[in-house]
This record gives C-alpha cells, sequence and structure tokens, in this order.
C-alpha cells in the first residue's frame, strides 16, 4: 500500500507538535499495553525543554490550538472528560469551545455580503464585533429591524474563511490512519476505524451548510414545543444561507461557567439532572437529538430553562435501535445483565456464535462496580478501558449508526458531571428511560404496535390492485418474448456492438499482458 505523501506528513507533523507540547504526559489510562506504554515514553523524549515548567492544563489546549480546527474538536470532547483528563486539563480545554482567535471582523463582514447580496448595513441595523469563535465559525451580535418597525437583538454565525478546505486536509490524515490501522493492526478491524472517519467526514460536511443547521434547529423546536424547561433559539430564514445563520439572540449564561451558575442561584443538580434527561427524551421519543452538546453549546436562562444552540451535528435512531437502546439502559437501571446481553445478540451487536450467559456475566462485571456509586467514586478511565477489553474479548464490531450516539452520551455524562460531581447516571436516567419502557413495550405500546401492523396490512390491501395490474403487464411482456424472442431496438444493438467490440479488445490485451508475464516468469525460472 503506497502511503500518501502530504497526508502522511501532516500526520508527522501533528504526532510532532503533540510530542514537543507535552500531550503525552497527559496519558494516564490504566492497563495500557507495553507497546502503547514503550511509545508514549519515545514521544516525551521530544518535549520542548520549556514544556516542564508550564502547567499540565496548558500543554493540551497550545497543541490542538496549533493544528486547527478538527484537532480542536477533539480538545472539545476531551473538554467534557475531567476524570480521564484532569480537572485542570478540562478547565482549560473548555476554552477551545468557544474563545478561539476570531477572524477579522471585516472577513465577517465580507462573507455576509457575499452570501446574503446585499451590504451589511442593509441587511442589519448594526453588526458588532465577534463574541464567541469556535472551530468552524463565529458569531456576532447583530440588530434587525421587523416590517413593523420594531427591532430586536439577533446572533449571527459566520463559517470561517478556509476551514473547509483545512478540515479536508486533517481528514486525508485520519483516513490514513485508519487504513493503516485495518491493514497492519488486525484486532482494530471489528472498530471499522474506515467507517468512523467516513462518518466523521459525513457530519463535518453537514456542519458546513449551516442552511441545514437551521433546518435542525427548526426540527428540535417542533419536537421539544411543551418540553419543561428546555428549548431552542428561533431561526431567521430570510438572514440565513449557506455559510450565514442568523436566529434569536440568547439572554443567558453559559454551561461551561459552572461558578457563575452557581452565584446566578441554580439549582446545579437540577441542572445536571436536566441536561441527561432532555438528551435522553429527545433520543428515545424523537429518535433526534444534539449529537454536539458540549458546555459551550449551551446556555441557563435566569428561569432555569435550558436552551441548545449550535446544531451543526445531529444523529437519528430508527425505531428499532431506540427500542436496544431504551432496553439496554433500563437493563443496567434495573441490574438485569441478561436482559442487556439478550438484547446486543438481537441487535446484532454481538456475533451470534458468542455465549450469551459469558457476555451477561461480562456486562455484570462492568455494571456493577457503578451501581450504589456517584461520579466522583466511578474512574471512567479504568470504566472505558474495560468496556474496550470486553468488545475485544467477544469480537464486537463498531456499529457505525450508533457512532453519534455513543460520543454524545460520554459528552452528555461529562457536562452532567461537571455540574454535578456526585451525579448517579442511572438513578438520573430511570424516570425517562422506565417511561418510554412502559409507553412503548406495555400493553399499551403492543396495542399501538398491533394497530400499526393492521394499518400497513390496510394499506398493502389497497395497492393490490395496483400491483395486479403490474404483474399483468410484466406477465404480458414475458409471453410476447417467449413467442418472439427478445428483440431490440436499432439504437440498442448498435451499442451491444460498440460494448463488445471494446471487451474483446480489452480481453486481447489482457490476454498479451498474462502471456508476456507468463514468459517472464518462465525466464526467470530457467535463469
Amino acid at each position: 500500500m503506497a502511503l500518501p505523501v502530504m497526508p502522511f506528513f501532516r500526520l508527522v507533523r501533528a504526532g510532532f507538535v503533540m510530542a514537543r507540547e507535552g500531550v503525552f504526559g497527559l496519558v494516564s489510562l490504566p492497563d495500557l499495553p507495553a507497546g502503547p506504554r514503550l511509545a508514549i515514553a519515545a514521544a516525551r523524549l521530544l518535549e520542548r525543554r520549556a514544556v516542564k515548567d508550564k502547567s499540565a492544563d496548558l500543554r493540551l489546549s497550545d497543541a490542538l490550538n496549533r493544528l486547527g480546527p478538527s484537532y480542536v474538536k477533539l480538545g472539545q470532547f476531551l473538554a467534557t472528560r475531567a476524570d480521564v483528563v484532569g480537572k485542570d486539563a478540562a478547565r482549560e480545554l473548555s476554552a477551545l469551545q468557544d474563545r478561539l482567535p476570531a477572524f477579522p471582523h471585516d472577513a465577517a463582514r465580507k462573507a455576509i455580503s457575499d452570501q446574503l447580496g446585499q451590504p451589511v448595513d442593509d441587511i442589519f441595523v448594526d453588526f458588532g464585533e465577534a463574541v464567541a469563535a469556535a472551530s468552524i465559525a463565529q458569531v456576532h451580535p447583530a440588530v434587525i429591524r421587523d416590517r413593523d418597525g420594531t427591532e430586536r437583538k439577533v446572533a449571527v454565525k459566520v463559517l470561517r474563511p478556509g476551514v473547509t478546505r483545512r478540515f479536508q486536509r486533517d481528514l486525508e490524515s485520519y483516513y490514513l490512519v485508519a487504513r493503516l490501522a485495518e491493514r497492519f493492526h488486525a484486532p482494530s478491524r471489528r472498530l471499522r476505524p474506515v467507517a468512523v472517519v467516513d462518518t466523521l467526514a459525513h457530519s463535518v460536511a453537514m456542519e458546513m451548510d449551516f442552511r441545514l443547521e437551521a433546518a435542525a434547529l427548526s426540527e428540535m423546536a417542533e419536537n421539544t414545543a411543551d418540553d419543561p424547561g428546555f428549548r431552542v433559539p428561533s431561526v431567521d430564514w430570510i438572514r440565513t444561507s449557506k455559510g450565514i445563520l442568523t436566529m434569536e439572540w440568547i439572554d443567558g449564561r453559559k454551561m461551561s461557567d459552572v461558578e457563575g451558575l452557581k452565584e446566578d442561584g441554580h439549582d446545579m443538580e437540577a441542572l445536571g439532572a436536566a441536561v441527561i434527561q432532555s438528551f435522553l427524551r429527545h433520543t428515545l421519543r424523537d429518535g433526534f437529538f444534539h449529537a454536539d452538546m458540549h458546555q459551550g453549546n449551551l446556555f441557563v436562562e435566569p428561569d432555569g430553562t435550558l436552551v441548545a444552540v449550535d446544531f451543526g451535528i445531529i444523529g437519528r435512531l430508527n425505531t428499532r435501535e431506540r427500542r436496544f437502546l431504551a432496553e439496554i439502559l433500563f437493563g443496567f437501571i434495573t441490574r438485569n445483565y441478561k436482559r442487556v446481553a439478550e438484547v446486543h445478540f438481537e441487535a446484532g451487536y454481538v456475533p451470534a456464535n458468542q455465549d450469551v450467559d459469558m457476555f451477561a456475566q461480562a456486562i455484570r462485571a462492568i455494571g456493577e462496580p457503578i451501581h450504589g456509586h456517584d461520579a466522583s467514586e466511578i474512574s471512567m478511565a479504568r470504566l472505558l478501558t474495560q468496556l474496550f477489553e470486553v468488545t475485544e474479548l467477544f469480537e464486537m464490531r463498531t456499529q457505525t449508526q450508533l457512532i453519534m450516539l455513543q460520543k454524545t452520551m460520554v459528552v452528555v455524562e461529562g457536562v452532567a458531571r461537571s455540574l454535578n460531581p456526585n451525579l448517579d447516571m442511572w438513578k438520573t436516567a430511570e424516570p425517562v428511560v422506565g417511561d418510554w419502557i412502559k409507553e412503548h413495550l406495555g400493553p399499551v405500546g403492543k396495542v399501538r404496535d398491533a394497530g400499526n401492523v393492521i394499518a400497513a396490512l390496510t394499506r398493502i390491501a389497497n395497492d393490490l390492485p395496483l400491483f395486479a395490474d403490474r404483474i399483468g403487464h410484466m406477465s404480458e411482456g414475458l409471453e410476447r418474448m417467449t413467442a418472439h424472442g427478445l428483440r431490440f431496438d436499432e439504437e440498442t444493438a448498435e451499442a451491444i456492438g460498440k460494448a463488445e467490440a471494446r471487451h474483446t479488445r480489452s480481453g486481447r490485451m489482457a490476454l498479451w499482458v498474462i502471456a508476456i508475464s507468463l514468459a517472464a516468469i518462465a525466464v526467470q525460472s530457467v535463469l
């Protein structure tokens, strides 16, 4: 396999930057195999001397800022996992969520004018300096005048110039790592790294089209219209395009400002529970969820309402996947590990040749240590390591359709833990999951399912005349073909003749290549 030169060098540069900034010194995963431990030790030899005097919480954020937007995305994820990278590093990484250097104000004005086809001053009464800058875009406050003459404040999100090209370059490096892993590291093949990068590439492409984000905001607003304590900002469609998104201005405190939320008098335990329960409600009830729910994308209004922004990345689950998720979560909550194991087999997450009871035993080994303990008593790093070992032991393959869900669940739990270090994940999840189980898998759910089956059969019965008519036409065509043979029009016959001629020439060339190759092998054998 020939290595693509530029992606390889960009990958080497990324590793070098991280090594120089002392990033590998932050790794503290337990039970790490000897090979990775040796590689980390070797990488640490490249650390700059100044890094030794540099606080650990600055190392990773500095490295990721130097490497660009796709690496910043990684940092945003790690910011929610203080139990993995440490509280100081998580606090520093939270700056990556909305406090990156902004691009010039003039560049933002030009982008808006180009995208919306009018001068900025004709679109907005006032257009201010950027107040938040992230890896993909930055946000400006602005004022618009409605048709009735009233003025109101809005948030204008502007895509970073050149960010699409940079993401594409970084994705090439990720694909290189994935392909190398699949080729040379057999155990990683079940994790399907190339498929994982495919999912990432698709989500990035969607995230960079703000029209899709606007549609996601609109859909979420409809789904959550009656949800207490949760909402999303409204969209100004007239002032929205592929690279510009204009929406309602939110007056609230960002969830990343934990101390500020405490000073405002908010109930931190209730906020932590609201984050978990809102996510589960959207996932199980609607099959549609915010897949980037880090602290920088969540606001808390004075009355305690949770407001989610930045819907560039969303996730979806079909009805079948929602049922599996609910049953797995409910099995953990009720400690019914045998049912959790059975659902994994029913869903196809575990190969059928594995033993259900043995898998249930392995699930129990993961579930029991976290029951009856709050988040402050659980090492998430050790738990993730054990979970990975179990998936390898039972030859479980990565389910690409669940990547967004798995990633977001970890992020959401991390956000909730930042608000309430003593969070009990299972106790918090039980009301939402339990209600969904009762509604969909209880007697009411069974009656509704029966009604759906009857409705489907009714639709099929209504369509039977159409199917019969089509089958009749097909039958007549087959009879004519049997009686008179298969006939082509002149154009079709000519096209087939040309294609056959090409294949004949290609076949002769292939035979000559094979003959020459065999002759060369024979000569080598004689020599």
